[in-house]
């Protein structure tokens, strides 16, 4: 049974998606790739669509590749969610933004340098807590030890 939204080809920009399906720092781009690549049924596309669904760090991402593989028709499991950092040694990544502030900074400052420093943590950690993230972020931040 073919999807009616399916072609059986690549589309026009392909290699912009696949650029962007591998942009670390923007989970909202992959996801955009995601979803245009999942309408086009060729090797390529699964091929890029099996990856994101393996190794991207944020879960929703993973999720929404698996949803277009199985569209497409693809035998595949849905992807474990990813327990403990998505990202290796992320707090003493933090800790070290952290120390690099003033004594007695505030946590609106901590947010903005991890961004301006690690927008790739500062986006995992975005897209994987979704409305979550600020709280997440603000107790990670109040719990870092300066030393």
């Amino acid at each position: 049974m073919k999807n009616t939204e399916e072609k059986s080809n690549l589309p026009e920009n392909y290699e912009e998606l696949k650029k962007q399906a591998g942009r670390t720092s923007n989970w909202r781009e992959r996801l955009d790739a995601v979803d245009e690549l999942g309408k086009w049924k060729s090797k390529q596309t699964i091929d890029i669509l099996k990856r994101i669904m393996n190794n991207d760090t944020v879960y929703k991402v993973q999720e929404a590749a698996y949803r277009k593989l199985k569209k497409l028709g693809e035998d595949v499991e849905n992807p474990p969610r990813k327990k403990g950092d998505l990202v290796k040694d992320v707090n003493k990544i933090l800790l070290r933004i952290k120390k690099s502030l003033p004594e007695g900074h505030g946590y609106e400052e901590f947010k903005d340098k991890l961004r301006k420093m690690r927008l790739d943590i500062f986006d995992t950690y975005e897209g994987d807590k979704g409305p979550d993230f600020d709280q997440w972020l603000e107790n990670t931040w109040a719990t870092l030890q300066k030393k």
